[in-house]
C-alpha cells in the first residue's frame, strides 16, 4: 500500500511542476520574443513483479524446487524530466518604433537551427535573445529595455547617437554614413540553449553559415509564441489530474487509518 502513497504524491508534483511552467506562458503572452516552455513528462523505471515459491517434487527424499510465477509490472510513479522550450517563430506586431527590430526566420541548415539577436549582459558575456524591443540610451548605444548592450558581428556595442537610423532587411545599421552589421547568432540545436530570464538564453552559438536566410523588419516585433487559450486548457487538466491524485492519496490514507485502527482494535 505505501507504493500507492509514493505513486500518487509524485503525481502531485508532476502536475504542480508542470502547472507552474504553464503560468510562467500565461504570463509571458505579451513579452516580445519570448518562447513557451513545454514539459516532458516521464515515468520512473518499471518494476517486475515476481511471486516465488516452491514446488515439492514427489520423491523418496522430498525435495523441493524454486519457482518464480511473474505476476505483472508495476510504474513507481512520473516525474517533469525536462522544460524544453518552443521556438517556433511568433506572429510579427506593427509598432512603428524605429528600434523595434523583428528577427525572421528564413532557410535554416538544421531543422532545429535557430537564430538569435547577440548582446552582452551585465557581466560583459555575450547572451542571445529573441526580444528586438530595443531603445537607445543616454549615451546613445542601442540596449535593451533592461539595458543590456546590443552587439555587432565582432562583439562591439552599437553606437546610434540618437533613434534616427535605418535597418535593411538583411542586417545592417544604416547612421551618419557608416553601416554596421549587427550580431546575428546562429545555433544548429537551439535546445541546448539555458534560459536566464530577461528574454535571455546563454549557450554556444555561431555566425550565420552560407545557405542561411533571414531578414530583420524594424518598426516591428516578434510576439511571444504562447497559445493563451490552449495554455489554460493545459492548466485545467494539470489542475484535474492534481485532484485525482490528491483524491487517491486521501482513499490510501483513509484505508491505511483504518487498518491501523483496527487492527489495534483486535489486538
Amino acid at each position: 500500500m505505501l507504493r500507492g502513497f509514493y505513486t500518487a504524491a509524485s503525481g502531485m508534483i508532476a502536475q504542480q511542476r508542470q502547472q507552474e511552467a504553464l503560468s510562467n506562458n500565461i504570463a509571458n503572452a505579451n513579452t516580445p520574443g519570448y518562447k513557451a516552455d513545454q514539459t516532458a513528462l516521464k515515468s520512473f523505471p518499471e518494476l517486475l513483479i515476481k511471486q516465488v515459491g516452491e514446488m515439492d517434487i514427489p520423491t523418496k527424499h522430498g525435495h523441493k524446487l524454486p519457482v518464480q510465477k511473474s505476476i505483472g509490472s508495476l510504474n513507481t510513479g512520473v516525474y517533469v524530466q525536462e522544460t524544453i522550450p518552443n521556438y517556433v517563430q511568433g506572429d510579427l506586431r506593427e509598432t512603428g518604433v524605429s528600434t523595434d527590430l523583428a528577427l525572421v526566420n528564413g532557410t535554416l541548415p538544421e531543422e532545429t537551427g535557430n537564430l538569435f539577436f547577440t548582446v552582452q549582459n551585465e557581466s560583459g558575456e555575450e547572451r542571445y535573445t529573441r526580444n528586438g524591443n530595443f531603445t537607445v540610451d543616454g549615451q546613445g548605444y542601442l540596449v535593451t529595455k533592461q539595458g543590456y548592450y546590443v552587439l555587432d558581428q565582432q562583439g562591439n556595442q552599437i553606437q546610434t547617437n540618437g533613434m534616427e537610423f535605418t535597418v535593411t532587411q538583411d542586417g545592417f545599421l544604416q547612421t551618419e554614413g557608416q553601416t554596421i552589421p549587427l550580431g546575428i547568432a546562429y545555433t544548429e540545436n537551439a535546445n541546448t540553449f539555458v534560459k536566464e530570464g530577461n528574454g535571455l538564453y546563454q549557450g554556444q552559438a555561431d555566425p550565420v553559415p552560407a545557405g542561411t536566410s533571414f531578414k530583420i523588419e524594424q518598426g516591428f516585433l516578434e510576439r511571444s509564441n504562447v497559445d493563451s487559450l490552449q495554455s489554460m486548457t493545459q492548466m485545467m487538466e494539470a489542475y484535474r489530474m492534481f485532484e485525482t491524485n490528491q483524491r487517491v492519496l486521501k482513499a490510501y490514507d483513509e484505508s491505511m487509518g483504518k487498518a491501523v485502527s483496527e487492527i489495534g482494535r483486535i489486538g
